[in-house]
């Protein structure tokens, strides 16, 4: 486990607050902005963030932090939080204030939780690599998904998409999701997904009340089309409930991998927001067993890897697909964080 010293992490929410409000959020970076000036407040949160053992960024610390006080601004106990995310004023240190020195032990509860943001508009981007690799190897696929959270992802293939300007997947589907498109337009090749399962230590289950509570206190305040796209894709997993394992991700992707593979379906794994959860042991057994399923593959079954997921400086969110039997790897795109842009390179780059 990667130790960070106390003092590393204070000033925690300030500098978070700066790349939401590069991701185009001003709303959240001022929550954050409040936040850490009346984090004093809240004794038990501001200790649990100054004492947090990993690296706070890559644990998503703020984002956790933020969706606390959505969860509770959504609740609606305390009138003053809630007026301010609903815009009726914008004294945020005194709502925030109040609320930290009312519901430290809720927002240090909550922060404990691990993030559930399962964004759908990621789903976008991993359905452009899809298409790669069945233009690749004109087959269906098998999708093996680390850390599903709700599974939403997994019904990716219920879900319409507009990539620049190029309609995808099924088109009259509730959930459309069009991102902004830079660069060449698409390979346009058919989603067709004849299997799908994924793994989370703790799933969610979108018929949960509490689930759908969880799930849009992480989006944030100010993207309402977010929020009314996850009620869809949830109102859609209701009616298609996706395969879900309670599982650890590392161990669930082994046994999975080494189940038989069906010829004439491309295995797919994909993880989008997941690695930065994992330790470094974690991460290396994970590469391990992905190469040596690669080594295994064959164009009558073939596997292919999607990765959405920051650098390890943080500074750019990669799309990257690789294509077993050849092992032949690329970045397709970077991408906004929450899918809402892509900057699409392709495959022959």
């Amino acid at each position: 486990m990667n130790m960070v010293s106390p003092i590393l992490n204070r000033g925690e929410l300030s500098r978070q607050a700066r790349v939401a409000q590069g991701l185009g959020s001003p709303f959240v970076a001022a929550v954050l902005e409040a936040g850490q000036r009346q984090l004093h407040r809240a004794p038990h949160t501001a200790a649990l963030i100054e004492q947090w053992p990993r690296d706070p960024s890559s644990s998503a610390l703020a984002m956790r932090f933020n969706a606390a006080l959505h969860a509770l601004a959504r609740q609606g106990a305390l009138p003053a939080l809630r007026a301010l995310y609903l815009r009726q004023h914008d004294d945020y240190d005194g709502a925030i204030g109040a609320a930290l020195a009312a519901q430290d032990g809720f927002v240090a509860a909550f922060m404990r939780g691990t993030p559930q943001t399962n964004e759908v508009g990621r789903a976008a981007a991993i359905a452009a690599a899809l298409m790669v690799a069945r233009a690749d190897f004109g087959l269906p696929f098998e999708l093996l998904e680390l850390g599903s959270s709700c599974g939403l992802n997994l019904n990716l293939a219920r879900y319409g998409y507009t990539l620049g300007g190029v309609a995808a997947g099924t088109t009259d589907s509730p959930v459309q999701i069009a991102p902004q498109w830079l660069g060449p337009p698409p390979i346009l090749a058919p989603i067709a997904v004849a299997r799908a399962r994924g793994s989370d230590l703790n799933p969610l289950y979108a018929d949960d009340d509490a689930t759908r509570d969880r799930l849009l206190a992480f989006v944030w305040a100010d993207q309402p089309r977010r929020a009314a796209r996850l009620e869809q894709a949830l109102a859609l997993a209701r009616r298609y409930p996706p395969h879900i394992d309670q599982a650890d991700a590392v161990a669930w992707l082994g046994d999975r991998l080494a189940a038989p593979q069906q010829a004439g379906l491309c295995r797919v794994i994909f993880h989008s927001m997941v690695l930065q959860y994992l330790t470094d042991d974690e991460r290396q057994v994970v590469e391990e067993t992905i190469a040596g399923a690669g080594a295994r593959a064959t164009r009558e079954r073939p596997l292919a890897r999607i990765s959405f997921e920051w650098t390890p400086s943080r500074d750019e969110v990669q799309l990257c697909l690789t294509l077993w039997p050849t092992g032949e790897k690329r970045m397709l795109a970077t991408c906004h964080a929450y899918g809402d842009w892509i900057d699409w390179r392709g495959w022959r780059n």
